[in-house]
């Protein structure tokens, strides 16, 4: 049948105490140590948040915003695809009837819980009418209570479009 018998790896004292390999990490570790306590200017530090980061990929995604018609009204129909869509389930959407003529529905509520959010962008590729987009630039959000983090439907539309954004 052509049976490989292969040999298990760690029977020896020596594998089996994680000394040399203690040791070996400890011997890059302090190489690292030394290299960078003889030359600061190669360090690789930034003064976060005073200096913001400039080397970021064209293909981040940042906070989710709600686009608008032009009379300022959500594009929003309430279709509850982003929600379906969502793998983490952070998205919650309430509806009512829309009584303006644009579509039959739109959100009473539409909000986002962040720190549920993985930020992979399937609530932006299943919205059918191009109301959620990640294209805010908004990498950093920061809060002291969970509460600040669920973002709703208000905040949602006044975040702005990022001006990297545009030459797309």
């Amino acid at each position: 049948m052509g049976i490989k018998i292969v040999e298990r790896h760690g029977k020896s004292l020596k594998d089996k105490l994680y000394i040399p390999a203690i040791v070996g990490g400890m011997k890059t570790t302090f190489s690292h140590f030394k290299k960078n306590l003889g030359d600061v200017s190669n360090l690789r530090t930034m003064q976060y948040p005073e200096v913001q980061p400039t080397d970021i990929t064209d293909r981040y995604r940042g906070v989710h915003r709600l686009t608008k018609w032009e009379d300022g009204s959500e594009k929003c129909v309430a279709c509850y695809m982003c929600a379906t869509a969502c793998p983490a389930q952070c998205i919650f959407i309430d509806a009512e009837e829309r009584f303006d003529g644009v579509a039959e529905k739109r959100p009473k509520q539409f909000k986002i819980d962040l720190l549920e959010c993985v930020f992979c962008g399937y609530c932006v590729e299943a919205c059918p009418c191009d109301a959620i987009r990640m294209d805010t630039g908004i990498f950093s959000f920061t809060a002291s209570k969970r509460e600040d983090f669920v973002v709703d439907k208000d905040r949602l539309m006044s975040h702005e479009r990022s001006k990297d954004f545009d030459n797309e």
